[in-house]
């Protein structure tokens, strides 16, 4: 059974290319989640910012992906920080048997990557978590523009210096066993869809 965890806070609802990540998140998800009931597996939507926001039952056939869409649909953007703790915890608690989570979300900061880090976790030991996550072409670009003058330089040591911390944060994830998935906005719809086809083919799936 597959769980699609939306974080709909403040890092979320920044703009890719004019669209807000989580909607790109929610486009993503629904293919795959289409292919996973055609699956025959069970799906279900998790939504939360400060608090738990949409949680739907699972359901088990793709006559009810519509279901889906409409609880996507109510996914609402907050500009606060999400409470991971309580977001996650909550759904652990729903969660019977083995799941696949696939958590969508994004840091700005580092006490939010770091409460991010310690709550997905705590999911390792019972359930099987993908984290996706959107590049961040705009902060490469800042990187490779050419440097002018002094606020070019300072711009370009800023976002390189995010890029690292982002990266670092990506791996301690792998550490701890979280699969990342980390794709540019136009193509993570695709590489969800191949990451779940791969896990489904190992037989990992509760």
């Amino acid at each position: 059974q597959i769980v699609f965890a939306f974080d709909c806070g403040q890092a979320m609802c920044e703009p890719i290319e004019g669209l807000p990540r989580i909607d790109r998140a929610v486009t993503a998800a629904l293919t795959t989640a289409y292919v996973a009931l055609k699956a025959q597996d069970r799906v279900a939507l998790f939504g939360f910012a400060a608090r738990p926001e949409v949680a739907t039952p699972f359901v088990t056939d793709s006559r009810d992906f519509a279901r889906l869409q409409r609880a996507a649909a109510g996914l609402d953007y907050h500009p606060g920080e999400p409470n991971f703790t309580l977001a996650l915890s909550t759904l652990a608690a729903r969660l019977k048997r083995r799941s696949l989570i696939v958590l969508f979300s994004d840091f700005s900061d580092p006490t939010s990557a770091e409460l991010m880090v310690e709550n997905v976790g705590r999911l390792i030991d019972k359930h099987l978590v993908l984290f996706v996550v959107m590049t961040d072409a705009e902060l490469a670009g800042i990187t490779m523009a050419e440097v002018t003058d002094m606020q070019s330089v300072a711009e370009a040591v800023t976002a390189s210096g995010l890029i690292r911390q982002r990266a670092l944060v990506l791996q301690r994830l792998r550490h701890l066993g979280v699969r990342v998935l980390e794709a540019r906005h136009d193509q993570v719809g695709t590489r969800l869809l191949d990451a779940y086809l791969a896990i489904k083919r190992e037989g990992r799936i509760g």
